[in-house]
């Protein structure tokens, strides 16, 4: 009986010394990550709820000097903003930019990643600096680059379009073509991104997969698309909804080359909240940005759904 009773109690206290040593885990796990949680909080969180709290409220730049004295609104501020002809023609504008933006990135990354893999053996490294050294290019000097393309007399593509008897538009001040242009040189400053990403994703795709449908008389597109594809799904909800996010908010390509012109053909949604935190509507400009938060939240919720792995 007495070793049974010394047995219980060691076991009880092994138990309490684990417990002991959890407790101690435990505290010296909060207390390193509360450098994290007090940044946080202080930095992210509280931000975000109080700009939610600001998007009810009527505030403006005169109420900054007392910030509790204004005076709560609804939903009033979501009304003005979807009311506002500018901002749905914002959002037009970012539709379009999206719409036609993003599966070109996607194709362009997609179809470089093949080449890359299948094709080009030597100075491939080479080839992977020169993609993706755009995407790390400052704005400034992007703009620099695609302002002497698309200058209207002298730039290099309405050069290149003479030599073919075509009399090139003014890109960046046309209406019609404003826009394209933007989407082009966004194509071409991200598309690198993307195919690195899809580089990564091809070549982690065991060879024998494309030997067995090889085996199996499949030809190369029929391997590409039911094979290849298939398989790079992880990699495409990745990269599509990456990509979908940078340009449901892409703001510095209209910001810099066109100021939003002409006649806001080409301003988005991310610079139009801008111009309204500019002018001092604060409560207005917090509810745009919050819609189109929604707006992402819910294209990339599509996105899960649709590419998801079956």
């Amino acid at each position: 009986m007495g070793g049974g009773q010394g047995a219980t109690g060691g076991r009880g206290a092994g138990r309490g010394r684990r417990s002991s040593a959890s407790g101690r885990q435990t505290a010296a796990a909060w207390i390193l990550t509360l450098p994290f949680v007090v940044l946080f909080l202080a930095f992210t969180a509280g931000p975000v709820l109080g700009s939610l709290g600001m998007s009810f409220t009527d505030l403006r730049q005169r109420d900054l000097r007392t910030p509790f004295a204004v005076n709560g609104v609804g939903f009033d501020n979501y009304v003005k903003a979807l009311s506002d002809e500018t901002f749905r023609k914002a959002a037009l504008n970012t539709a379009y930019f999206v719409l036609v933006g993003v599966p070109l990135t996607l194709a362009l990354a997609l179809a470089a990643a093949v080449l890359l893999d299948r094709g080009v053996k030597r100075f491939q490294s080479l080839f992977k600096v020169a993609y993706y050294l755009p995407v790390i290019t400052s704005i400034v000097a992007i703009a620099v680059i695609w302002r002497f393309v698309l200058a209207p007399e002298s730039g290099l593509l309405n050069t290149v379009l003479s030599w073919a008897g075509i009399d090139g538009p003014n890109w960046l001040a046309s209406k019609t073509w404003a826009m394209p242009s933007l989407i082009m040189m966004a194509v071409w400053r991200n598309f690198g991104s993307a195919m690195i990403i899809f580089l990564a994703g091809l070549q982690g795709i065991p060879a024998t997969v494309e030997e067995a449908g090889q085996l199996d008389g499949a030809g190369s597109w029929q391997r590409f698309r039911y094979l290849i594809v298939p398989l790079l799904r992880p990699t495409i909800l990745f990269t599509s909804v990456t990509t979908g996010i940078g340009y449901l908010q892409f703001f510095e390509e209209p910001f810099v080359m066109t100021q939003g012109g002409p006649l806001n053909s080409t301003v988005s949604v991310s610079m139009y909240t801008y111009q309204q935190f500019g002018f001092g509507n604060y409560g207005v400009a917090t509810a745009m940005s919050y819609i189109l938060f929604v707006v992402i939240a819910v294209i990339t919720f599509i996105q899960f759904r649709l590419l998801r792995e079956k």
